[in-house]
């Protein structure tokens, strides 16, 4: 569901919706301050945008949904598979090398940023547990989602059956053309997931290039797991570059948008 908050413009996804435990939004690119080649709710501090404008965006996404500073928790995101469980006192913390972030502390939310990789959204209505998830190609291979579920159980005792997810907006299967070492490693990893679904994970084109569906594959790796609530956004921040941050659409040099997942104080 697209939404705005004066110029600011996000999606909510429907089966999260639902929840009013929670407060959850994926932003666009729109309604910002910062100048090209960030335009303009670019939230990276470490890309080249001036500081006072990524803080001011920060500010924009905070106000849009009602939250403080002191309220967000997010990390310094490295492409891996490390998962953080976040406590009470985090609040305002930056985690050190962490993809995925999952909590059961209300008046905590958790914020990722992202430019082409896949937000994954989870909550646990009945443990009031979530947990948010930055899943790029790399990511997507060694499992970063269903890790996340795991140490959501592990932590809160949550059962994947009861899960609510999201997958957010990211590069599709359209754009997202991988080389031969990606396509090899993507082909290794998910051969079992491979075989549970009548689409390919790995397309290759009649030129020769291999295309990566990151959407389908972090869905089928959650099913697996026994997540059976599973909402897939389907839209591509490649060939939305007007409204989403795309790094290979812009050829590397763009913002980043935000996902924020929170439980209500």
């Amino acid at each position: 569901m697209r939404e705005s908050n004066g110029n600011i413009v996000y999606y909510r996804f429907g089966n999260l919706a639902r929840y009013d435990h929670i407060v959850h939004a994926v932003f666009t690119r729109l309604g910002g301050v910062s100048r090209q080649p960030y335009a303009s709710l670019n939230v990276g501090h470490f890309i080249g945008d001036e500081h006072r404008a990524v803080e001011t965006n920060h500010r924009l996404i905070f106000q849009a949904l009602n939250l403080s500073s002191e309220a967000i928790v997010t990390a310094h995101q490295v492409q891996g598979h490390n998962v953080a469980v976040v406590e009470a006192g985090d609040g305002g913390r930056v985690i050190p090398q962490a993809d995925a972030l999952v909590t059961d502390v209300p008046g905590i939310a958790l914020m990722l940023r992202f430019a082409d990789c896949v937000p994954v959204l989870i909550y646990d209505p009945l443990r009031r547990a979530i947990g948010l998830a930055h899943a790029g190609w790399k990511g997507t291979i060694e499992g970063i989602a269903q890790e996340a579920v795991k140490t959501i159980a592990e932590a809160y005792g949550s059962r994947p059956e009861d899960l609510v997810v999201g997958i957010g907006p990211s590069i599709g299967p359209c754009c997202y053309r991988v080389g031969r070492d990606v396509a090899e490693s993507a082909q290794a990893s998910l051969d079992v997931l491979a075989r549970r679904g009548s689409a390919p994970l790995l397309q290759r084109r009649s030129d020769g290039s291999f295309h990566f569906d990151l959407w389908e594959a972090n869905r089928r790796q959650l099913a697996r797991l026994g997540v059976k609530e599973i909402e897939v956004a389907a839209l591509c921040t490649a060939c939305r570059s007007g409204e989403f941050f795309s790094h290979r659409a812009e050829g590397g040099r763009t913002g980043r948008f935000a996902a924020v997942l929170g439980i209500k104080g």
